[in-house]
């Protein structure tokens, strides 16, 4: 089996997955949601957010993971606690008054696995299901260029107009698009997104006037979503 790429602090990734046999992992809008929820619990502590697409039985996220001094820490005296948001809070720094010895940096490739486990639990439970949701180990591509980084968030934001469910990304939910170009508070790096464009307004024309001609992407990714 081949070596996965591991997760180096302070470097761009493309981390996608997909349902186990290619099922379906996302059946109605509270699912979406509560992903979305579980990934700023677990994944926005140790990475930078750029641009998503969550569709119905696969996603895709392009991400930084943060430098290690940039991740705080994980609280010892919660790690038995049911309340995710509880247990897996982040500090920025270690209160002087307590031992430093069990306070641990969250590890990136753990806090992926604990969000798709903790995903499979609430679909299972939900929707009364047995086995695996997610396909064994997510995939994730090194992004080293930013002339990748900028074609990798065009194929991202169109990946719902490629299989059919838009017919622009405006019109679909579930991607990082519409937070982008609004206004609104946002986890996302907006900021740096739109300036990989120059402004908003050429990133809006570019998505318009998108192209799927981009061989070098597709090659990399799962066959046939």
């Amino acid at each position: 089996m081949k070596k996965k790429t591991p997760l180096e602090y302070g470097k761009y990734f493309h981390v996608y997955n997909r349902g186990n046999n290619k099922q379906a992992i996302f059946f109605e809008t509270k699912d979406y949601l509560h992903f979305l929820e579980l990934v700023s619990i677990f994944i926005s502590p140790i990475a930078d957010i750029y641009a998503y697409a969550l569709m119905g039985n696969h996603f895709h996220f392009l991400i930084r993971i943060k430098d290690e001094e940039e991740i705080g820490y994980l609280n010892p005296l919660n790690a038995e606690s049911e309340e995710l948001d509880k247990k897996w809070k982040i500090f920025e720094t270690i209160p002087p008054d307590l031992s430093k010895k069990q306070w641990k940096r969250p590890i990136p490739q753990n806090m992926f696995q604990h969000l798709f486990n903790a995903y499979a639990r609430f679909v299972n439970t939900k929707y009364k299901r047995i086995g695996h949701l997610f396909e064994k180990n997510f995939e994730r591509k090194l992004v080293s260029d930013e002339m990748y980084l900028k074609a990798l968030i065009l194929y991202i934001h169109n990946n719902p107009v490629k299989h059919g469910l838009c017919e622009s990304p405006v019109e679909y939910p579930w991607t990082s698009y519409l937070s982008l170009v609004s206004i609104k508070p946002t986890r996302l790096q907006r900021k740096q997104v739109i300036g990989w464009f120059d402004n908003k307004a050429n990133f809006i024309a570019v998505h318009q006037n998108y192209s799927d001609d981009f061989d070098d992407i597709q090659a990399f990714l799962m066959d046939d979503e």
